[in-house]
């Protein structure tokens, strides 16, 4: 839920797509190097971090967080993102510990979870009640430099229609608190319920934006901008556009994948390219099915409404941004990534197979603690 810094581009037409800034976030669960369980160890391990990098508490204290500094190129955000989670193991280590990178716990938990102690914290708990009993999720948070508000917006509008597909190739949260949810990104269903969750609407401007905010606050669905918890959001603190939707990604190079697809979707948006325009329910039931299914299954097409496959969804993000991953030159990087996770499933399948070898989720716990 903390803010990575991201400065801002050149205008739209001051230069290339390359020139986007791009910062990621990553949230990671804390478990027993033992038993696999959740542990509320995220102060004994934050405090021993040295401030080189930015790690950060989350709501819950089985959770921890990094956040990359700016970064132009994906193969600073692979440094950036590789660099935090080794000083992340190293420190879980120091305590019995091990970081796990999946967006819901596989095994252990409490409800309500143990929050950090922080005021901000304790006053969501009393307006919000069991709803943060579904808090102990992980994402991965993409935030894009804009130069204004109204770039941001326009940003906004033409990754709507794609988050879906985002969604679909970050799956990573199969099981929670030691059964099947039936679902690819269970994560994804678990937040949900939170009344300022889910896709954003289509904005005509800032202005607009800020008028349903204001809705958002004024009814208490929202205690300030820091709680529109949209799939896409403008920063409240800082001048970036930030995309959530996704489920933290089991391995660094998939993270790195899923951020050069939202800057080229970004890039896009900028080139005058027109957002496609779908409706709220269309959105909505491609954003369950592909809460379900992942890349493995079928997919909503939310402009027509009709079931295809989701790698055909897939390849057509690809298709639609191709001119901007070629300028910034992520076009081979994508290609071969998304070819080799659709060939290789998503973090959802293989966690899957993982326990069907032998029926254990401790060897689930233990391919996400390898893939981390």
């Amino acid at each position: 839920m903390s803010e990575v810094e991201v400065v801002a581009p050149p205008r739209p037409g001051a230069g290339s797509s390359g020139a986007l800034s791009i910062g990621v976030e990553e949230e990671f669960l804390l478990v027993d190097a033992v038993t696999g369980d959740l542990v509320p160890l995220a102060g004994a391990v934050l405090g021993d971090a040295d401030g080189e990098l930015d790690l950060q508490a989350e709501m819950t204290r089985f959770q921890v967080e990094s956040a990359t500094a700016v970064c132009r190129t994906m193969g600073e955000v692979r440094e950036q993102l590789l660099l935090a989670r080794q000083a992340l193991r190293g420190l879980a280590r120091e305590h019995g510990a091990r970081i796990v990178a999946s967006g819901t716990p596989v095994l252990g938990g409490s409800r309500p979870p143990p929050l950090t102690d922080r005021p901000r914290y304790r006053d969501i708990a009393r307006q919000y009640g069991s709803l943060i009993d579904g808090l102990t999720i992980c994402g991965c948070h993409v935030h894009i430099g804009i130069p204004d508000e109204e770039t941001g917006v326009r940003i906004s509008n033409h990754l709507r229609p794609w988050l879906p597909v985002l969604l679909a190739l970050s799956a990573n949260s199969p099981f929670s608190e030691g059964r099947d949810s039936g679902y690819a990104s269970w994560r994804y269903v678990s937040w949900s319920p939170w009344p300022s969750a889910g896709a954003p609407p289509w904005f005509a401007s800032a202005d607009d934006y800020h008028l349903r905010t204001e809705t958002l606050r004024m009814s208490g669905a929202a205690l300030d901008q820091g709680m529109v918890y949209w799939d896409v959001r403008l920063s409240a603190n800082h001048p970036t556009v930030e995309l959530r939707v996704c489920d933290v990604a089991g391995t660094v190079d998939e993270a790195v994948l899923i951020a050069a697809v939202v800057r080229a979707l970004a890039a896009t948006a900028l080139s005058g390219e027109p957002a496609p325009v779908v409706s709220d329910l269309g959105l909505r039931t491609a954003l369950w099915r592909a809460a379900r299914d992942g890349v493995e299954g079928a997919a909503v097409e939310p402009r027509t409404g009709r079931l295809v496959g989701a790698a055909e969804q897939v390849r057509a993000l690809v298709e639609w941004v191709r001119p901007a991953l070629r300028e910034c030159g992520d076009e081979e990087l994508v290609v071969d990534g998304v070819e080799r996770l659709l060939v290789d499933g998503g973090g959802a399948a293989r966690q899957r197979r993982a326990f069907a070898r032998r029926g254990s989720l401790l060897d689930v716990v233990d391919l996400l603690v390898a893939q981390t």
